[in-house]
């Protein structure tokens, strides 16, 4: 029996004149995404992508879970490929969701015909596959509610298609349609879903990651960068800079007030990343932070931080408390990576007492004791890049 992959469209589907170059991307992505599972032909009708497998060894199971990480894609279906004829639909639908069925205490079967030549209406499919499968498997009884097994056949322009429901998939809009830009990656809970979430906007995202040793270890680098393989699982491609950040760190901590010095750090890491941004053809940048839930995230803070910025500082957590975004670290797999015991150079270096409302001329004031623009021009030449590929 051969089967395919049904990618379905999410928001794309709402694109009006530029639809088609939202499509090649999308084709294009998931082209390269299923190429480590074998050989595959990729192709688009009625807001649908066929993954179509053109070897016997291609692994289809690899490709449908690939494909579900794909930006773009709501939903997926791994299905049969049926002839366009009631009696086989039926046939295709008893033996292929045979185990399902068999499993099963009640069943529903819903029946979608996009090719509107075919003779029967989807509820007259349903209601003629449901029959079947019921003379089949005398033990169930269909529910329309809560089924234990849900069975939908497909009637589109090339051919039908039996499949168990649609499965959810990544959502969002393709890679890279929406443009570039750097995330401030860190090792905490916040900043991977932050980078997570602009990407899944359709941003080509790249990561800044700021060390400090010897008061940050090669584990916080090696935390960092298992943060960005995770990333890369969505994204396809993850470029991760590691900024060398010390003398930066340690020449502000012993020059300036200390209760300024978290604000004062947040400042020259958006001068280093703006650095290699435009470096890297970066529109944007993109932090972890959530108003409120830190001292340095306080509107004033904010407000002094945005004011070394010349390009967007995009904050997708903003509105967000720490139980939403723990969540999600969860359904991507970043929380367990990021809540290991290894400091990041945003926590090694932390005032006793940070001031909660700085004012810009306070900021200032406490930047023209220890002028940092040649150590952060040096660090933003001086970082070390890692690509990490969802595939490594």
């Amino acid at each position: 029996m051969k089967e395919i992959i049904l990618a379905k469209y999410g928001e794309l589907a709402l694109k009006g004149l530029n639809k088609s170059d939202f499509e090649t991307r999308l084709i294009s992505t998931i082209k390269k995404r299923v190429s480590s599972a074998g050989d595959f032909r990729v192709y688009k009708a009625q807001s649908t992508v066929y993954i179509e497998p053109e070897d016997p060894d291609a692994d289809i199971g690899k490709a449908l879970e690939l494909v579900g990480r794909v930006f773009g894609i709501a939903a997926v279906n791994r299905a049969a490929i049926a002839q366009k004829d009631a009696g086989a639909m039926a046939e295709t639908a008893c033996s292929y969701l045979a185990g399902e069925l068999k499993a099963a205490d009640t069943f529903k079967v819903s029946g979608k015909r996009s090719d509107k030549a075919f003779e029967l209406t989807s509820m007259e499919l349903a209601a003629h596959v449901g029959k079947v499968i019921l003379s089949r498997y005398p033990h169930l009884s269909a529910s329309m509610k809560n089924p234990g097994c849900e069975v939908v056949v497909e009637v589109r322009d090339y051919a039908a298609y039996v499949h168990g429901g649609n499965e959810h998939a990544a959502g969002g809009m393709p890679t890279g349609t929406s443009g570039r830009a750097a995330a401030l990656l860190s090792g905490g809970i916040d900043s991977p879903v932050a980078a997570y979430m602009m990407a899944k906007r359709g941003l080509d995202v790249v990561g800044i990651h700021f060390a400090s040793p010897p008061y940050t270890s090669e584990f916080a680098l090696d935390k960092a960068v298992q943060l960005a393989q995770k990333l890369s699982l969505f994204t396809g491609v993850f470029p991760l800079f590691c900024v060398p950040f010390t003398d930066i760190q340690v020449g502000i901590w012993n020059s300036c007030p200390k209760a300024l010095f978290t604000v004062l750090m947040r400042r020259s890491m958006i001068r280093v990343a703006q650095m290699i941004a435009r470096r890297e053809r970066c529109g944007a940048l993109i932090t972890g932070e959530s108003l409120a839930q830190v001292a340095s995230q306080t509107l004033s803070a904010i407000h002094c931080t945005d004011e070394a910025a010349s390009i967007p500082v995009l904050r997708p957590l903003i509105g967000m408390d720490k139980t939403e975004i723990t969540a999600l670290a969860r359904q991507i797999d970043t929380y367990e990576i990021s809540i290991l015991p290894y400091d990041d150079c945003c926590t090694v270096f932390t005032p006793k007492r940070p001031k909660t409302r700085p004012k810009l001329d306070d900021i200032f004031a406490a930047e023209s004791l220890f002028d940092c623009s040649a150590l952060e021009e040096e660090a933003a030449r001086n970082a070390s890049v890692r690509v990490l590929h969802f595939d490594n």
